[in-house]
């Protein structure tokens, strides 16, 4: 990691899915949704070094990334790079940058880690640069990137459909208690959303009331939101990952309101409303080793 003061550090938040629901297939293929989504207080931190030049390059409008995590990709490939390279483009911009990612938040977790960094990326550019653009100019181009970019731009508690990038901010949420836990196993998102299609033929799947869940949050009715919590996609990852199943049934054996898995998985949180609870849950759930203790997170709404 550099010893040098950043030109800008931002935090990149994690999301999690209070709902989801899927309403249809679309012709190019992707999945119409409905959803709710919810930052929480889980964060990478993205550090941008904006230089004339770096180092042993002699090529304008480079971009690299750093990271000690091995596991995150430093190429092309990684969307921190490609938000950059995207408004580097647009904008003729011939300063060169480092994308320094500090990532605390897990990997193919459903939990849009690298939705965020890219999100938290084009934010940094945009400020450092005095590009101009508004959160809605920025999220028209976030979407390019993936579908949970705009949300991430975003940020906040919204409502979506599409694939996810016609957002609604639904205003700020009463906090809960969020524990979050990530199973040491990884859950393919084209996998999950193939075998729905399967199921959903086979007649095997109860939607959930997202419509309800979204009533309840615009009429501040906070304490129906853990009954309201559903997600089309635990018909499909459960049977095949019971450790989901497992590790919501002890947050909620540990009295949570509510608890449901993220995304496509296998990231499973619980919803607390008492601090004490949501801590005696914390240290149960580690003691119960169905998940690394370093992929467990007490944590809260990020509003």
């Amino acid at each position: 990691m550099n010893n040098r003061e950043p030109s800008i550090e931002l935090k990149a938040y994690a999301k999690i899915n209070l709902g989801l629901d899927i309403t249809g297939r679309r012709e190019d293929g992707y999945h119409d949704l409905k959803t709710i989504m919810q930052q929480i207080d889980l964060y990478d931190v993205i550090r941008l070094y904006a230089e004339a030049e770096i180092t042993g390059s002699q090529e304008p409008g480079q971009i690299l990334i750093s990271c000690e995590n091995s596991l995150i990709p430093t190429d092309e490939s990684n969307l921190a790079y490609k938000a950059g390279r995207l408004l580097f483009d647009e904008f003729q911009i011939t300063d060169s940058m480092l994308i320094e990612i500090e990532k605390n938040i897990p990997m193919a977790a459903g939990l849009a880690g690298g939705s965020t960094d890219a999100a938290a990326v084009m934010r940094g550019v945009n400020d450092y640069f005095g590009l101009g653009l508004s959160d809605d100019e920025l999220m028209q181009r976030g979407v390019k990137l993936g579908a949970d970019v705009p949300f991430c731009i975003m940020g906040g508690t919204a409502y979506a459909e599409g694939v996810g990038d016609q957002l609604v901010p639904l205003g700020v949420m009463d906090d809960f208690v969020v524990l979050l836990a990530v199973p040491d196993t990884r859950v393919s998102t084209k996998w999950a959303y193939t075998a729905y299609d399967r199921m959903l033929l086979a007649g095997e799947i109860v939607h959930p009331n997202t419509d309800q869940l979204r009533a309840a949050i615009e009429m501040e009715d906070f304490g129906c939101v853990p009954d309201f919590l559903g997600n089309v996609l635990e018909f499909v990852t459960i049977p095949e990952y019971q450790i989901v199943a497992r590790v919501k049934n002890e947050m909620m054996k540990c009295g949570a309101a509510g608890a449901l898995m993220s995304g496509s998985g296998p990231s499973v949180y619980g919803l607390f409303i008492d601090e004490e609870k949501a801590a005696v849950a914390f240290d149960w759930l580690v003691s119960q080793e169905l998940v690394p203790e370093e992929r467990i997170f007490l944590t809260g709404f990020h509003n």
